[in-house]
């Protein structure tokens, strides 16, 4: 089971939001993390034609994906949607903001967009919004509240070396688990699909 994990980072905090990630699959026996930067990712299309899952991942930037991921996802019309190499692959997202908020829903409707229109099945994050209450905490996961994809939270004056926080990562770690789990659980379903043809028996 290989999921893949494709990323832009501009200061380094997406990279660490996209390590968790990796970790997260990791955790899931069976699964393997195929981690590359956009650029690496541009000459390795017949690589991600074998993962069984991508996660993309990107800073939010002026209320959209950063320049770099755009570019890498307007390179993969020609490389990829040509002979529909994605579709019905699965697909998440996870991006990383100054602000709280800081318009990365819009990110993340991006993302999944362009996995539709690579025909790709979007996994959410399945968590339900934290930090909502008079109980709720800074270090709950999914602090921030979104139900898209993972988000992350790094101030603007700190290096990636203290930020994201602790929370956000966990819940990318989520993310990551999450998606290698479904990857596992389609992988079951299309082979017992294959034992239950009309005629033989099943």
């Amino acid at each position: 089971m290989r999921v893949a994990i494709i990323y832009h980072s501009g200061y380094g905090h997406t990279e660490r939001q996209a390590i968790a990630v990796r970790q997260g699959v990791e955790e899931v026996d069976g699964a393997e993390a195929l981690f590359l930067r956009v650029e690496d990712a541009e000459r390795r299309w017949s690589d991600l034609d074998t993962a069984d899952a991508i996660i993309f991942g990107t800073p939010t930037y002026c209320g959209g994906v950063s320049a770099r991921f755009k570019a890498f996802a307007e390179a993969s019309s020609n490389a990829v949607m040509r002979h529909a190499g994605w579709q019905d692959k699965l697909a998440a997202g996870f991006t990383n903001s100054g602000s709280h908020a800081g318009d990365k829903l819009g990110t993340l409707v991006q993302l999944a967009m362009f996995a539709a229109q690579h025909g790709m099945h979007w996994i959410n994050l399945a968590l339900p919004p934290a930090n909502n209450s008079a109980t709720g905490s800074e270090h709950d996961l999914n602090r921030l509240g979104f139900w898209l994809g993972a988000g992350a939270q790094s101030n603007v004056d700190a290096s990636a070396d203290v930020t994201p926080p602790e929370a956000d990562l966990a819940t990318a770690r989520h993310l990551g688990r999450r998606v290698a789990q479904t990857a596992q659980q389609f992988a079951r379903g299309a082979a017992k699909a294959c034992y239950t043809l009309p005629g033989n028996g099943q």
